[in-house]
């Protein structure tokens, strides 16, 4: 969420940032919004001195009664009153135009860092840099259901008939391959110097519309009936949500905490062939990372979140690029967004696997996480990255690690995770 001074001062500026975005339709909040603030300031500038005066008439009121002045106090008593009703009028007033305020300045988008490409959605994203050389093998690539049915690693018949579609079984050695990528996902941030947490899995709606946008929110949180909870669709929710409304000491950052927690989304929409199986579900598995830091330090950290998640993968062999995402593709709280992308052999191209954000001090204002620093008290910039999600996640590994007789190898980073196997037949 935008600082309101600051959209106050440079309203030109904000509505360039909303054509960018190409949301030319949220251009005419912009003069709305300041109207609504040049009446609420006014609307508060009469009720404090209202509030000013009553103070003032209250002393005169005590010092008449010490005078034995009583009709000139009940007089004064009087105007107390009549400003009493104006006051609880004016404060009514002010409450109402603060929450348009807030309504209307959680649509407008952040401001956008200037070094992203400006692109209507996600087919004008930009190509940073390639890891790892894609192989294309002599030999065919299943499906990548077809692999671990071979297996005996999949059950999804059973699980529609469960839970229905977008669920699945996980079985035996797959199973165990994807909690092996979930223990070294954690080792492996947990050796870059993150703290390790388990966080809840459901949070309040205050936290939910802290850390995402209303339109996020309606296409991906499960609310739990009767209840104010949600289901998490990503741990980065409550563990950015930990830090509602806290005044951390500047000494104390940065924030490092890398998660683990299951995820649950609503995941509408049409999806294509290619995002069957295990690709685009209601439920899976994941590990995060975040860092709640100062302002000048969020383009440091937001290099080496995404800069961790190559890492890992290209220590599993499996060839990586990163996509710089377009100013339309990017959600509305993120300044800047990298997407990092695993080799398909089957489908012959990258395809998405995490996903790197700098959200500045949006989720923090919303939020209320502050810092407490030598010239004063300021708003934390937090950023997230998905460390590994199985079991998208493993549709790379089995694709990239499948050889010709069938057999899925196991790179030795995880051979200790899977006790000692080098090969799953």
């Amino acid at each position: 969420m935008i600082d309101i001074k600051f959209l106050r001062e440079n309203p030109e500026a904000v509505k360039e940032n909303i054509k960018k975005k190409f949301q030319d339709d949220k251009i005419s909040l912009v003069d709305e919004v300041i109207g609504l603030d040049a009446e609420s300031r006014k609307t508060q500038q009469e009720a404090d001195d209202l509030r000013a005066d009553r103070n003032r008439i209250s002393k005169e009121i005590g010092k008449l009664m010490g005078q034995g002045k009583k009709e000139e106090a009940e007089e004064k008593k009087a105007e107390v009153a009549a400003g009493a009703a104006r006051l609880a009028s004016l404060e009514e007033k002010e409450k109402q135009l603060n929450d348009k305020i807030t309504k209307i300045m959680m649509t407008i988008p952040n401001m956008i860092d200037p070094s992203v490409p400006i692109g209507k959605n996600d087919t004008e994203n930009v190509e940073v840099t390639k890891y790892g050389e894609p192989v294309i093998p002599d030999f065919e690539i299943p499906y990548h259901t077809e692999i671990m049915e071979r297996v005996n690693g999949i059950d999804l018949d059973s699980a529609r008939k469960v839970a229905g579609n977008g669920f699945y079984y996980l079985m035996g050695d797959i199973a165990r391959l994807h909690s092996a990528v979930i223990s070294y996902a954690r080792d492996f941030m947990i050796g870059r110097g993150f703290t390790y947490c388990v966080p809840p899995f459901m949070i309040r709606s205050d936290v939910v519309t802290g850390v995402m946008s209303f339109a996020e929110m309606d296409a991906m949180m499960y609310k739990i009936e009767g209840e104010d909870l949600y289901l998490i669709g990503t741990s980065e929710h409550s563990m950015i949500g930990k830090f509602i409304d806290t005044i951390i000491p500047e000494q104390e950052l940065p924030k490092t905490l890398t998660s683990y927690s299951p995820c649950f989304r609503k995941e509408k929409g049409a999806h294509g062939l290619e995002e069957r199986g295990v690709y685009r579900i209601h439920q899976f598995e994941k590990q995060e990372m975040i860092v709640v830091c100062r302002p000048e330090e969020s383009p440091m950290w937001f290099e080496k979140l995404w800069q961790n998640t190559v890492d890992l993968f290209r220590s599993l062999d499996i060839p990586v690029r990163t996509l710089e995402c377009c100013s339309g593709d990017l959600a509305d709280l993120k300044v800047k967004s990298f997407d990092v992308e695993a080799w398909s052999p089957r489908q012959k191209k990258y395809f998405e696997v995490g996903s790197c954000s700098n959200l500045g001090d949006a989720q923090a204002r919303r939020l209320k996480i502050r810092v407490n620093g030598e010239k004063g008290k300021y708003f934390a910039h937090t950023l997230n990255n998905t460390v590994v999600a199985p079991p998208r996640m493993l549709i790379a590994f089995l694709e990239n690690n499948l050889q010709a007789d069938g057999s899925i190898r196991i790179p030795e980073v995880l051979q200790p995770y899977m006790g000692g196997q080098k090969e799953i037949k």
